[in-house]
C-alpha cells in the first residue's frame, strides 16, 4: 500500500485531469461545504467540488445557466448591515455575544481587536492562528477577530474559510459569529435560512476545532454559535444562539466521505473530463456519468440544479417532487411506477406505500364520480 502522501498526490493529479488541462481549481468555501452536507448523497456534487470545477461555468456550457447566488442588492445590504454590527470596535456584537452566550462573564469592555492582515491566504491563516493562541492565553479578556481566515483539510487540500467573526471569551473558549441580512421577526427567522446559516457555521466550527487541537491545552470551541440578523423590519441588530452540533456531525461525516472521492473518480470512464471547453455532447456525457441526487432544495444551493432538475424530470424520478415524497414512496422510484401502483397494475399490495396509493386512487375516483352525478 503506497504511503498517504503518494495516494494524496495521485488523487490530486486525477482531480486535475477531471477538471481539464490548464483549468484553475475553484476553491471551496464554507457555502459549498455546507451545501455538500445538505445533500450528502450527491456523488456528482462531491466529485465536481472535490476537483475544483466551477459549476456555474459548467452549467452555462451545458445550456442550463445557473440562477444560484445573491443579487448585488442583497450583497450591498448585507455588507452595510455587517458594518453596522461591527461599528465602534464591535461593541454591539460583543454585547450580543455576552448577553446570549456568556452572561456570567465580565462585560466586554475594552475588548482586543488584533490585526489579522497578512499576505495571501496562507499568511492570513497563520496570523489568525497566532491571534487565537494569544487571545486564549490572555485569560480574563474578550477578543474579537474580524474576518479571520482558517483552513480546513478537504480531500487532502486546504480550503481557506473566512467567517464573519470569531470571539474569544474570557475563559478562553471560542465562538463563531454569523451575520446575515435576513430579518428576525418576533425573535425567529425563516427556518430554511437559519438551517443554511447553521450548516455554514458548522463548517467554521470544524475548522476552528482543527486549529484548537494544535494548542496545548486545546481550548473549547463552542457548539452554540451566534446568529446576528436585523430585528423585525429595522436595521437594528438582534441575535439568537444556534446549536450546530447536528450540522457539525453531518458535515464531518460528509467531509470524511470526500476524502474517499478517489472511489468515485475510479468508477468514471477513462478520459472523463468536465472542462467547459469540451463539445456539449461529450461534456453532458461526462456529467451524466456521475450519479446525482437531485431534490428541490438544490435550487437554493447548487449551480447545476436546473440541469439536474431537467434530467430528473425526464427520467420521471420521484426525487424531483421532494425528499419527503421520496421517503414516503419506499421502493417506488419513478412517477410511472407510482401511477401504475395506484391503478393496480403493479406493486405489492402488502407494501404500505402501494396500499396507500390505491386507497387514494379509490377515494379520488369516488369523489369524481359523486361530482359527475
Amino acid at each position: 500500500m503506497p504511503p498517504p502522501r503518494t495516494r494524496g498526490t495521485a488523487l490530486r493529479q486525477r482531480l486535475a485531469e477531471l477538471r481539464g488541462p490548464d483549468v484553475p481549481a475553484k476553491a471551496l468555501d464554507a457555502r459549498a461545504l455546507a451545501a455538500l452536507a445538505a445533500n450528502p448523497g450527491c456523488e456528482r456534487r462531491a466529485i465536481l467540488d472535490g476537483a475544483g470545477v466551477d459549476k456555474a461555468t459548467l452549467a452555462d456550457a451545458l445550456g442550463s445557466p445557473s440562477a444560484f447566488g445573491q443579487s448585488q442588492f442583497a450583497l450591498t445590504r448585507g455588507n452595510a448591515f455587517e458594518a453596522k454590527v461591527k461599528a465602534d470596535g464591535g461593541a454591539e456584537l460583543l454585547r450580543l455575544v455576552h448577553e446570549r452566550l456568556d452572561p456570567g462573564a465580565a462585560p466586554p469592555v475594552g475588548a482586543a481587536l488584533p490585526d489579522l492582515s497578512a499576505i495571501g491566504p496562507e499568511g492570513r491563516t497563520a496570523r489568525t492562528a497566532l491571534a487565537l493562541r494569544e487571545a486564549t492565553e490572555a485569560t480574563g479578556t474578550w477578543t474579537l477577530l474580524d474576518h479571520p481566515m482558517i483552513a480546513l483539510d478537504v480531500a487532502g487540500s486546504p480550503a481557506f474559510l473566512e467567517p464573519d467573526a470569531v470571539v474569544v471569551h474570557p475563559d478562553g473558549s471560542w465562538t463563531v459569529v454569523e451575520i446575515k441580512s435576513f430579518p428576525m421577526l418576533d425573535g425567529s427567522a425563516d427556518p430554511a435560512k437559519v438551517g443554511a446559516a447553521a450548516r455554514q457555521a458548522a463548517v467554521y466550527v470544524l475548522a476552528l476545532e482543527a486549529v484548537a487541537a494544535r494548542l496545548d491545552p486545546a481550548p473549547r470551541v463552542r457548539h452554540r454559535v451566534l446568529l446576528v440578523c436585523p430585528k423585525d423590519f429595522s436595521n437594528l441588530p438582534t441575535a439568537s444562539a444556534v446549536d450546530v452540533r447536528k450540522q457539525r456531525a453531518v458535515t464531518s461525516r460528509q467531509l470524511a466521505r470526500l476524502t474517499r472521492i478517489q472511489d468515485i473518480a475510479d468508477a468514471l470512464p477513462d478520459g472523463t473530463c468536465f472542462s467547459p471547453e469540451l463539445p456539449a455532447e461529450r461534456l453532458t456525457a461526462a456529467v451524466e456519468a456521475v450519479p446525482a441526487a437531485y431534490a428541490p432544495e438544490c435550487l437554493a444551493a447548487c449551480e447545476l440544479a436546473f440541469h439536474c432538475r431537467e434530467r430528473s424530470r425526464a427520467a420521471g424520478a420521484v426525487t424531483s417532487l421532494g425528499r419527503s415524497v421520496r421517503a414516503e414512496l419506499g421502493g417506488l422510484t419513478t412517477v410511472e411506477d407510482v401511477l401504475a401502483a395506484a391503478r393496480g397494475e403493479s406493486g405489492d399490495p402488502a407494501d404500505p406505500a402501494v396500499a396507500a396509493l390505491r386507497r387514494a386512487a379509490r377515494l379520488r375516483a369516488d369523489a369524481l364520480g359523486a361530482t359527475c352525478h
